[in-house]
């Protein structure tokens, strides 16, 4: 008689699909599992440092921490990393400064990449033409713009892509300084991503840099009409 195997329950089917899907890690700090998209990874230097693996790809075993301000500071103030570890490593002190620096250039990398592809448009009256012509998917304000302008651009934006029935991902992250630094000319305020591979690289490191710095893995960034705080920024959809 040939035996047969039981088939797979509901709940094991669907952790199988996870599984396929994104790859779960444990958090160091609160030990709940979540998507390595959730997380940062952190790995050991030559001379015994923690540092941020941001990309993922550093050697060794790596410990995992929620991608969330808060979780980064409690992991260095509980020495997480060492009891991981099971051996004395050094944490340094600014260790979730230096997490938010990385992840900062990493999204003006992706900022600059997506402009080399010819899918940024800049100016208040380009940014204007690209909504109106609907080839924008998303838009790029500075947030220590003056509101006038980035009000108007933003009201019409998300009209547009609402009464397409899209998503209107308004990301004010960067400072002017930030956002001219990373596309290579004076002076940028407003900006407008066409679709392409690259656009939608630089919005999820957007959104993960804002879900470090309000330490809130599920916030939505819909800020309705508010003007961001400090260097925190926003991202309303």
């Amino acid at each position: 008689m040939t035996a047969h195997a039981p088939a797979a329950t509901a709940g094991q089917a669907k952790r199988k699909k996870t599984d396929e899907a994104q790859t779960l890690r444990q958090c160091a700090v609160t030990r709940a599992e979540r998507p390595t998209s959730d997380m940062i990874r952190f790995g050991v230097g030559p001379d015994m440092t923690i540092v941020p693996d941001i990309s993922g790809k550093l050697p060794g075993r790596g410990i995992w921490v929620e991608a969330t301000r808060t979780a980064v500071a409690e992991a260095a103030k509980r020495n997480v990393f060492q009891k991981s570890l099971k051996k004395q490593a050094k944490v340094p002190a600014e260790l979730a400064d230096l997490v938010d620096r990385q992840l900062a250039e990493a999204a003006r990398q992706a900022l600059s990449f997506a402009n080399k592809a010819g899918l940024l448009s800049c100016g208040f009256s380009k940014v204007d033409e690209a909504i109106g012509s609907h080839h924008a998917i998303a838009l790029l304000q500075a947030y220590d713009a003056s509101e006038d302008g980035t009000d108007r651009l933003m009201r019409k934006f998300i009209a547009e892509r609402g009464a397409a029935g899209r998503a209107a991902p308004v990301v004010r992250i960067f400072a002017i300084d930030e956002m001219s630094l990373a596309i290579g000319r004076s002076n940028v305020v407003h900006a407008a991503l066409a679709a392409g591979g690259p656009a939608d690289g630089f919005v999820g490191k957007a959104r993960r840099l804002m879900r470090f710095r309000l330490s809130d893995l599920s916030a939505d960034f819909t800020t309705q009409g508010k003007r961001p705080e400090g260097n925190i920024g926003t991202i309303t959809e």
